[in-house]
């Protein structure tokens, strides 16, 4: 499972690398690949078969609860095929072995984990085996548009989405029973909202925020904003000062400037206490959320429910907030024994069905749209049926966002940049201005073409 909350970036070696691998990008994308065999275009659909019952040995690196398990299924499946798990850290932990790797030219794994915010960074650089020509853009209508849009860049197609974060509000039902406070359907209900809890108990809140990327971009996505722009992948364009960047930051600035956002980081002892015991009345997060609650908010059991994503206007519309897939290095030795793992892993319904028991949310449509699966009753959720209300989310992420190529980097130095004005309790809007700045300067640096 992998979702924004824990992009805790180790900066040093991941920055180094991350500058690195930049200007590396550039050189890529004017030539060759990164070294390998897979970055040719001369495979076929074919040769997926062929490759599974010829066998062969490939390296899979992930994270996610339901890797171990999906890779003994499918060696049960295929025994002719060794799969070698390795576990090489979470996230950008992961993103920085990968990196050094493909500048090494060896030492790549043949499959690997990518979060939706880092493929950009590894897709255009040509780390990736592009996998439409072996079918893969037939599988279009298998996923979520918006988990697809993360791995189709202009009909290539450089991996399969596993799971997606469709933004919902997640909400405290005893908290606001006992507030008489009512579900919001709009921001401006959210805020009114926050400041009737906190000025009824000025120990709760209605959410609590201290600057987090991942956070900040869905929301922005979610208003309409689409601050970042790459064509030809080096001509990047940046404006974090679009109608959706300000409208996102106007609406969350009141609720940095009341006081209204709890103090408390995400994802430490407080913020779980704090969700546990209703200093913490909601969140806005992805669909990956209800297992994380069961897991680590487990005395909250029956206090907790969800409703749509509040919204500006009252169109229902939302974003993905976390959720990946997986990809084929170029470096892989036998690019179609890995992408016939690849569409295996994300795409046969024995390997979906160990993924979704791991409590990880889909991102494709036959699970979607299963009645075992839509109108299933959580007993956390006070029996709720939950996935109604998330998989409605699923179909209404606003389609064409993009992330930028050196996004890893991007999201790295945010505590700098928007993050003081989370500490400062200043303008949001001055923060995005000097995130913006900072971003369009390490562009230019790397060899970009940043406009703004």
């Amino acid at each position: 499972m992998t979702h924004g909350g824990k992009r805790a970036l180790r900066r040093g070696t991941l920055l180094t690398a991350t500058a690195i691998f930049a200007v590396a990008s550039l050189a890529a994308c004017s030539g060759g690949g990164t070294g390998g065999n897979g970055d040719s275009g001369g495979g076929s659909a074919d040769d997926l078969e062929a490759a599974l019952e010829a066998g062969g040995e490939i390296t899979y690196w992930s994270w996610t609860p339901s890797a171990e398990a999906q890779v003994a299924a499918f060696e049960e499946a295929y025994p002719n095929v060794t799969v070698n798990y390795v576990n090489a850290g979470t996230n950008t932990e992961e993103y920085t072995r990968l990196q050094n790797a493909l500048l090494a030219g060896s030492g790549a794994p043949d499959v690997v984990q990518i979060e939706y915010y880092a493929f950009p960074q590894f897709a255009l650089s040509e780390s990736l085996v592009d996998l439409s020509q072996y079918g893969f853009a037939d599988l279009e209508d298998d996923y979520s548009p918006g988990t697809w849009g993360a791995v189709d860049f202009d009909g290539a197609i450089y991996g399969l989405p596993q799971d997606s974060g469709p933004m919902a509000l997640f909400y405290n039902q005893t908290v606001f029973d006992e507030y008489g406070i009512e579900v919001p359907a709009t921001w401006d209900e959210y805020i009114e909202a926050a400041r009737t809890l906190n000025e009824a108990d000025p120990s709760k809140f209605m959410t609590a925020d201290t600057g987090d990327a991942g956070f900040t971009t869905s929301m922005i996505w979610q208003a309409g904003g689409q601050p970042f722009q790459t064509t030809d992948g080096t001509n990047v364009t940046i404006d974090l000062q679009d109608e959706g960047s300000q409208l996102f930051a106007d609406t969350w600035g009141t609720m940095l400037d009341e006081g209204l956002l709890a103090d408390i980081p995400s994802w430490t002892d407080e913020w779980f206490a704090g969700l546990g015991d209703g200093t913490i009345a909601s969140l806005v997060i992805g669909a990956w959320m209800p297992g994380v609650l069961e897991s680590s908010v487990p005395d909250a059991a029956g206090d907790w429910r969800v409703a749509p994503i509040p919204t500006y206007d009252g169109t229902p519309v939302t974003a993905e907030n976390g959720g990946g897939g997986q990809a084929v290095t170029t470096q892989s030795e036998n690019p179609a024994l890995a992408a016939a793992f690849l569409k295996w892993l994300n795409n046969d319904p024995a390997s979906l069905e160990i993924f979704a028991e791991s409590g990880g949310f889909p991102s494709t449509t036959a699970q979607l749209s299963d009645p075992a699966f839509v109108d299933q009753e959580s007993e956390y959720f006070g029996g709720q049926a939950i996935n109604q209300v998330l998989t409605e989310a699923s179909s209404t992420v606003r389609e064409g966002w993009q992330y930028l190529p050196f996004q890893v980097y991007a999201n790295s130095v945010f505590g700098d940049t928007v993050g003081q004005s989370y500490q400062s309790q200043s303008d949001l809007n001055g923060g995005l201005q000097a995130w913006q700045d900072q971003l369009v300067s390490y562009g230019n640096d790397q060899g970009f073409t940043v406009n703004q």
